[in-house]
């Protein structure tokens, strides 16, 4: 299901404790996003069940898996009240499909440089989540994909991410979210909180300078 936001979307992922979920929601972060898959961020689903109960009703809880098994997926997601699952790694369609029926909302992570992206494109994703090779390693990448194919589903921009470059990645390409762990942390699993606020200004304050260069352009009386 995708949702329905009056501002730029941006996740702060990597989370690993109550008080940095509050204090990236406090900041403005769309969505708050837990790691489930080995990672030094790994979290158990009872202590995100825990921090989730804490947070602002309306604030977008996703929950991180790779290679996990779909009903254990949909199993943690609905009975810790998640918003949304992150497939990140070789998940079929068929497991993809299968999550999607039961959680409300799917974001699907892929490689940009994916042989894959147009199949995964036409699968009905809510999202598509545009990385690194090595996704969730905090390398930037190349964007070039965006000269070579227009998506049908909504992206989402990962993949060593900071507060300095966000602004060229909003302003310059047409995401619909951005997504960050590593880039506004000061040790891992630890988030910065002067970090997390630029990242989610520098993005708000992008998004509205390419909203403006939109609106500034004449109308094509031949659409």
């Amino acid at each position: 299901m995708r949702l329905e936001l009056d501002r730029f979307f941006v996740k702060i992922d990597g989370v690993t404790t109550e008080e940095d979920a509050l204090m990236s929601v406090g900041f403005g972060a769309s969505a708050i996003g837990f790691i489930f898959a080995p990672s030094v961020r790994q979290m158990s689903p009872a202590a995100v069940g825990d921090i989730v109960r804490r947070l602002p009703s309306e604030t977008m809880t996703v929950g991180v898996f790779r290679n996990e098994q779909p009903e254990r997926v949909a199993e943690i997601a609905n009975s810790i009240g998640l918003s949304a699952v992150q497939l990140h790694g070789n998940e079929t369609l068929e497991a993809v499909r299968y999550v999607a029926e039961r959680v409300r909302t799917v974001i699907r992570a892929v490689p940009a440089s994916s042989d894959r992206l147009g199949v995964i494109d036409d699968a009905n994703v809510d999202y598509l989540l545009l990385d690194g090779d090595r996704p969730g390693s905090g390398e930037f990448h190349d964007w070039s994909v965006f000269e070579q194919r227009r998506f049908r589903t909504p992206i989402i921009a990962a993949g060593g991410l900071n507060p300095d470059n966000v602004v060229a990645i909003v302003r310059d390409l047409p995401v619909w979210g951005v997504d960050v762990s590593s880039g506004v942390e000061s040790a891992p699993g630890v988030k910065d909180p002067g970090l997390v606020a630029d990242f989610v200004n520098n993005a708000r304050w992008a998004y509205e300078q390419r909203d403006a260069q939109i609106d500034e352009q004449p109308f094509d009386w031949s659409r």
